[in-house]
């Protein structure tokens, strides 16, 4: 774990980042292409929530939603949306992880940090869901350049173990690389139970 200076580092930059965001936030492709899948009622987490995309759709889709993030910038945005089925706040998920048993839905978008993957798969109920999308080994000008913010090539199922997989994608670098769903990897996957 970084050192209190650099979670505040860190929540300046993204603060700055969600001040100069324009437009409306937009949910995660995992979660657009795969709201079939969400259970009609239930507790959902939209982790590193940023202005709120994905928080929006789940409780548009009938879920109690809690949407964490270390931006309070991000989280005033969302707030302002003022949607009665949304719970947000500021928080340091590194520090303060979810609790065990907590969400019958996870949603993590564009946020990584490995030692933090266990703590998602326990989050989530017995039948729970994690919807997961994030960069993949394959830098192409979007996303962080720095190797340990990206997953390497077919990564992500293994940092999941326990988790059925429902969907997963990761073309990598097969094929047209000018077609398909490139440099992101999504993933959904169920709790047993």
């Amino acid at each position: 774990m970084g050192s209190i200076d650099d979670s505040a580092a860190l929540r300046r930059k993204w603060d700055r980042r969600h001040r100069e965001a324009e437009g409306a936030p937009e949910a995660a492709l995992v979660l657009r292409d795969n709201r079939h899948l969400l259970p009609a009622r239930g507790t959902a987490l939209d982790l590193a929530c940023g202005r709120g995309g994905n928080a929006l759709l789940l409780a548009d889709a009938g879920l109690d939603v809690h949407a964490w993030d270390l931006s309070p910038v991000a989280i005033e945005a969302l707030e302002a949306r003022a949607h009665p089925r949304i719970r947000a706040e500021p928080r340091d998920v590194i520090a303060h992880p979810p609790e065990a048993d907590g969400f019958d839905v996870i949603v993590v978008s564009y946020f990584l940090h490995r030692p933090l993957m266990p703590r998602l798969t326990a989050a989530l109920r017995p039948g729970g869901l994690l919807f997961y999308e994030t960069f993949g080994p394959r830098y192409a000008g979007i996303g962080p350049e720095r190797k340990d913010f990206r997953l390497a090539d077919n990564e992500l199922p293994g940092l999941l173990p326990g988790l059925r997989l429902r969907c997963y994608r990761d073309e990598a670098d097969c094929g047209d690389l000018s077609r398909g769903f490139r440099d992101r990897v999504m993933l959904v996957g169920q709790r047993p139970g």
